[in-house]
């Protein structure tokens, strides 16, 4: 923001030291992970891959390896540019956010915290210290997270991440899609619904991503028009819908 001109503080300090923005805290029905972890760092362990594996995957399209040995989750939640893929990531999973300030700690979903590009609803004075991401515990399921951007590490010019999981029979006991061709990153939670109880053929997941495409209301820019996004939308939810139940159904 300050290379763009967007902000000029006074002061900058350096939170880094900060133990209490650090840990990763893996339990039966959460994963916590501090506002400061590196992305680096949660790339490379092993127990949130096997966790939290769609975190994993959107960070495979964050910027490039120097970025994301600096950038850290919280950071980028915070920043919220609308075509990141870390605060996708987080409305899609259905994250809580733990906001601290001298008086104690406020929990936020992810999903209500976005309000605009590159605007939270965090007051002056309090600080991301946390991000909490429900476990899904299902032995089947299945995640995928995809985009468009005109070079790879470029912010998207849209994105699309699901997160399904079946049940024995292969029908869907749980559903999770998101894109971020809005505003802001948007989870598409009652398209996701009518997903639950069906077989997840080509037909529903197809009408699924037309759903999708009806719904979002993306801006228009130099890398691309409304009707476009709108269309990519589409295209890209239908993409991961398709990859994240082949993953699923991969899994006996």
């Amino acid at each position: 923001m300050m290379a763009m001109r967007l902000a000029r503080p006074a002061f900058l300090i350096d939170i880094n030291g900060a133990a209490d923005l650090q840990g990763i805290e893996v339990a039966a029905e959460t994963i916590t992970l501090g506002a400061a972890v590196r992305q680096r760092q949660i790339e490379r362990d092993a127990s949130l891959a096997a966790r939290l594996p769609l975190l994993g995957k959107a960070l495979r399209w964050v910027g490039h390896a120097q970025t994301r040995n600096r950038g850290t989750l919280g950071g980028s939640i915070v920043h919220a540019d609308p075509s990141a893929e870390l605060p996708l990531a987080a409305c899609v999973l259905d994250a809580t956010l733990l906001l601290r300030d001298t008086t104690g700690e406020t929990e936020m979903p992810a999903r209500e915290f976005m309000l605009a590009p590159m605007v939270v609803a965090i007051a002056p004075e309090q600080c991301l210290a946390a991000i909490r991401f429900p476990a899904w515990t299902e032995a089947r399921s299945g995640c995928a997270f995809d985009e468009v951007s005109l070079r790879h590490g470029d912010f998207a010019i849209v994105g699309a991440a699901a997160q399904l999981a079946l049940d024995a029979s292969g029908k869907c006991v749980r559903a999770s899609l998101g894109t971020s061709s809005a505003p802001i990153p948007q989870a598409h939670a009652k398209i996701a619904q009518r997903l639950v109880g069906t077989a997840l053929d080509d037909a529903t997941i197809a009408d699924a991503a037309a759903d999708v495409a009806r719904a979002v209301e993306p801006d228009a820019d130099l890398h691309g028009s409304a009707d476009y996004r709108r269309h990519l939308a589409g295209v890209l939810a239908k993409r991961v819908l398709v990859a994240a139940r082949d993953e699923a159904r991969g899994r006996r």
